[in-house]
């Protein structure tokens, strides 16, 4: 199996478990997959989709990394059209089907980048297999205590050059977190709140 250099993304979406829970069926089943699509149709950087999780999109690249601002924007824009179809769709199935409102969704977005990420060609689809994969996806498991997030891994800001990484992005500044995963180890990483881009 080859392995590249990898850009790891994963857009995950917060609250599934009790939109699904809390939604019937018929609702569940046009709101989630739409708001997947808008998320898959908003990449601009060149993404490649993996797999589609339920809730979350595995998106990677392999080769050059896209510029630092590039990559911030691109997260930028996921979260802003994520909830621009969010509220397309509130408005929607309220007039459509006298819904009060669709339960509370967010948006968090986990950047990981690893040196050996293995790929495997599994009909039309990338399977991606390696202890970075792992580790993508176990930093969705964190202390952050917010539903909208930006977490970007030390491993990947590593890759950039300091003079180039911008911690403040004009909405909020990273902020530096840790956290200790079973069979891992520590995993440090930063951070930012992304919820006051809707505040714009």
């Amino acid at each position: 199996m080859p392995s590249y250099p990898t850009l790891i993304c994963i857009p995950d979406i917060s609250g599934f478990t009790r939109f699904m829970s809390d939604t019937n069926i018929e609702l569940s089943a046009k709101v989630i997959p739409a708001l997947l699509n808008e998320i898959i149709y908003t990449n601009e950087i060149g993404l490649r989709v993996s797999e589609i999780e339920g809730d979350a999109v595995l998106f990677f690249k392999t080769g050059e990394l896209p510029p630092f601002s590039d990559l911030i924007n691109q997260c930028k824009l996921f979260f802003t059209q994520f909830y621009k179809q969010l509220d397309a769709l509130a408005t929607q199935y309220t007039q459509e089907k006298g819904i009060d409102k669709i339960p509370q969704l967010g948006l968090k977005i986990i950047l990981h980048y690893g040196e050996y990420v293995e790929s495997v060609q599994i009909g039309n689809h990338i399977k991606l297999m390696g202890e970075d994969v792992i580790i993508a996806h176990r930093l969705l498991k964190n202390d952050i205590n917010e539903d909208e997030y930006l977490l970007i891994s030390e491993q990947l800001l590593n890759q950039y050059h300091d003079k180039i990484i911008e911690f403040n992005f004009g909405w909020g500044e990273l902020q530096v977190d840790e956290k200790r995963y079973k069979h891992i180890g520590n995993i440090n990483y930063s951070y930012i709140k992304m919820n006051k881009l809707l505040e714009d």
